[in-house]
């Protein structure tokens, strides 16, 4: 699998890549500013980007969702439960920059469950984690998770934000991400990446 990983925008927001080496087909998730970077990156890799996934609806996440569209014709993805954060600035928290997001279409809502398909070689199942946002999700694939904002290396994604949950949260970490199985690399939405087994035993919020 083609699996590239960087930074973009001014709160450092990781965005991930992922492409079938067999088909080129291929997947953006949070592509959150620079998006004539990510583009580059897609050039380079030859991908043919079927799908922007948004693990959550926050601006630093969502904010070259348009630019990609418009230059690969990839759908936008995001859970249903964050529709609002997509039409409101205040939610989306972009009424603090430059760039007000307001009325972002998405193509598709997706479920908690629902596996998406992309090239021959990737799959990846929606776990809907509500706590960050009502509508945060992580995206486990074969040995790895992307955890978005829900989960990082040595804490949690805050909860003092619009429509965010401190009990949720918590909730959504201990019954849908902690009982999958110790060796699953750990991709979060900032920071630097981890693994589970680490975090159950070390993260300060899981013990």
């Amino acid at each position: 699998m083609i699996f590239k990983a960087f930074k973009t925008g001014r709160l450092a927001t990781n965005c991930y890549i992922l492409g079938c080496p067999e088909t080129l087909e291929g997947v953006v998730v949070d592509p959150g500013d620079e998006a004539d970077y990510i583009l580059t990156i897609i050039e380079e890799e030859n991908l043919k980007i079927k799908y922007i996934i948004n693990t959550h609806g926050h601006s630093d996440h969502i904010g070259a969702d348009e630019e990609i569209k418009k230059a690969t014709g990839a759908d936008i993805l995001i859970h249903k439960d964050d529709q609002d954060f997509l039409e409101d600035p205040s939610k989306n928290l972009s009424h603090y920059s430059s760039k007000r997001i307001e009325g972002l279409t998405v193509d598709r809502f997706l479920t908690d469950g629902e596996l998406i398909k992309v090239g021959n070689t990737i799959e990846l199942k929606v776990i809907h984690t509500p706590g960050h946002t009502p509508g945060g999700i992580c995206l486990l694939g074969d040995n790895f998770i992307l955890t978005g904002d829900t989960l990082f290396a040595g804490s949690i994604g805050r909860t003092d934000l619009p429509g965010g949950s401190y009990e949720q949260i918590m909730d959504s970490i201990k019954k849908r991400i902690l009982p999958l199985p110790d060796n699953l690399l750990v991709y979060p939405g900032h920071g630097p990446s981890s693994n589970l087994k680490k975090e159950k035993e070390t993260n300060p919020f899981l013990r």
